[in-house]
C-alpha cells in the first residue's frame, strides 16, 4: 500500500475526552510511518479541509500529543457545519477532493456524532463515485449518547459522571438548609431528543428518598399537573425536592418547554433554558423558594472528573480507526460492544456509516420508571460502568495542567479560496 497522509477533524460539540481520541489517532499513525505519512488536523473541523487550513501534527512533540489524553475541548478546533447533499452543493465535495489530492491525503478520520457521520458517509460516497482512493472512517463522539449500534459513545461517560456527582453534592446542600431556605433545586442538563444525560443524574440516588426525586426526560411527555403534584409530594415527604431536567423536555404535542424559536447550524431547534421555565411553574403553583442551575459547557468540559472508562474508550476508538483504515476498510465506524455487565467488559466492533448517519437512539422505555420520573434497575445496570474509575489530569499550584498545541498550519498549495 502506498504511503499517504491522513486528515483528522473534530466536529460538533466537544467533550472532556475527544482529545483522547485524537491522541489515539495520532499515536497509532506514528507507529505506522511506513504506511501513514503525516497526520493533518482540520482547523475547526471540516472547515479546515474546505479552507485548506491543515494543521501539521508532526510539529508537535510526543509529550504534547500524549498530553491530549488529559486535556478537554477540541485541541484543533471544532465546528457545527453540515455538508449539504451532493446534488445540492457538489462544489463542496469537489473542493474536499481537490484539497485531499493536493496534500496526498488517503485517510479521512471524522470524529463526531450522527450529523458528523452523515458528512463522513457523504465524503465516502463522493470519493468512491469520483474514483479517488480514500479510506473514510468515522469516529464516534457525542455527550448525548444517542448514536445507534454502539453500546455507548465516548464523551458520554464523563458527562454522566459529572452530572451524577453534581446532583448528589447539590442535594446534600439543599437538604441541609431546606427547613428555613431553599426547598427546590433544579439542574438542567444537555439532551435535545434523548434523555441519557438526565438519566445519569439518577445514579446519584441509591436509596428510597435520595435525590434526584424527579427526572424529566425528552422521551416522556411533560404533564404539568402530574409534575407539580409530584413536587409537592416530595417536599411534604422529604422536606425538599431535587429535579434533573433534560433541555429537551417537551409537551405531548412535541413542543419543547424551552423552544427559543431559532435553529443551530445543523438545523436543530435552539433551546432557551428549561430550568427557569420549570422553576417558575413551581413558584406559581406552590410558592417554594427555589434555585436552579444550567450545567451547560461545564458538564462537557469537566476533564478533572472524567470517567476512566470513558477516557480509555475514547482513545481506543481513535486507535481502532487507524487500524481499520490500514486494513483497507472504508465507510465504517468503530463501535463499542458490551460483552458483560458484571464484570463490565467491552470490545471493539464496527458498523457502516450509513447505519449511523443522522440516526438518533432514544432512551428505551424500559429504562424509565412507570411513573416517568426516574430510572429503572436495568438503566442503572447499563449506566453504572460508564462512570467508573478516575483519570485525574496532572495538577500544579492547585490547577489542572492542560496542553495547548502549537497548531502550525501547512502552507497552502491551491491558489483558489473557497467560500464557506
Amino acid at each position: 500500500m502506498k504511503k499517504r497522509n491522513a486528515f483528522y477533524a473534530q466536529s460538533g460539540g466537544v467533550t472532556a475526552v475527544i482529545n483522547a481520541t485524537a491522541c489515539g489517532v495520532i499515536e497509532t499513525a506514528r507507529k505506522h510511518k511506513d504506511r501513514v505519512g503525516k497526520v493533518y488536523a482540520g482547523h475547526n473541523g471540516i472547515l479546515g479541509a474546505l479552507k485548506e487550513e491543515l494543521i501539521d501534527t508532526s510539529k508537535e512533540s510526543a509529550r504534547s500529543i500524549a498530553g491530549l489524553m488529559h486535556t478537554p475541548s477540541g485541541a484543533f478546533g471544532s465546528c457545527r457545519y453540515k455538508l449539504k447533499g451532493i446534488q445540492e452543493n457538489r462544489a463542496q465535495y469537489e473542493r474536499l477532493l481537490e484539497v485531499f489530492k493536493a496534500h496526498d491525503i488517503g485517510y479521512f478520520f471524522y470524529n463526531g456524532g450522527g450529523d458528523s457521520q452523515d458528512t463522513s458517509h457523504k465524503v465516502s460516497e463522493f470519493s468512491r463515485k469520483m474514483g479517488y482512493p480514500i479510506h473514510c472512517i468515522g469516529i464516534p463522539k457525542t455527550v448525548d449518547n444517542d448514536l445507534p449500534v454502539t453500546d455507548n459513545c465516548p464523551g458520554f461517560g464523563s458527562v454522566a459522571k459529572y452530572v451524577a456527582v453534581s446532583i448528589r453534592e447539590a442535594a446534600y446542600d439543599v437538604r441541609s438548609m431546606a427547613q428555613t431556605s431553599t426547598k427546590v433545586f433544579i439542574m438542567e442538563v444537555m439532551g435535545r431528543h434523548a434523555g441519557w444525560i438526565a438519566a445519569a443524574g439518577g445514579l446519584a440516588g441509591e436509596n428510597a428518598g435520595d435525590a434526584p426525586h424527579i427526572i424529566l426526560f425528552p422521551e416522556i411527555a411533560f404533564d404539568q399537573e402530574r409534575f407539580l403534584k409530584r413536587v409537592k409530594f416530595c417536599v411534604d415527604r422529604y422536606g425538599y425536592c431535587v429535579i434533573c431536567v433534560s433541555e429537551g423536555a417537551r409537551l405531548a404535542d412535541g413542543k419543547f418547554l424551552a423552544d427559543a424559536g431559532t435553529t443551530d447550524a445543523f438545523g436543530h431547534k435552539q433551546l432557551g433554558g428549561v430550568a427557569p421555565v420549570v422553576a417558575d411553574m413551581i413558584k406559581q403553583a406552590h410558592g417554594y423558594k427555589f434555585h436552579w442551575a444550567v450545567a451547560d459547557y461545564l458538564q462537557r468540559s469537566a476533564r478533572h472528573i472524567a470517567s476512566r472508562t470513558d477516557v480509555e474508550q475514547a482513545y481506543a476508538m481513535g486507535k481502532a480507526a487507524v487500524r481499520f483504515a490500514l486494513q483497507g476498510k472504508t465507510a465504517i465506524l468503530p463501535v463499542i460492544v458490551r460483552t458483560s455487565d458484571r464484570p463490565y467488559r467491552w470490545k471493539i466492533g464496527s458498523t457502516s456509516l450509513k447505519k449511523v448517519a443522522n440516526v438518533e437512539r432514544m432512551m428505551p422505555r424500559s429504562y424509565i420508571t412507570k411513573d416517568g420520573f426516574g430510572i429503572t434497575k436495568r438503566c442503572r445496570t447499563y449506566l453504572s460502568p460508564l462512570i467508573r474509575g478516575e483519570a485525574y489530569p496532572p495538577y500544579k499550584n492547585g490547577l489542572p495542567q492542560y496542553v495547548q498545541l502549537k497548531n502550525v498550519q501547512v502552507p497552502k498549495i491551491l491558489d483558489s479560496e473557497f467560500d464557506v
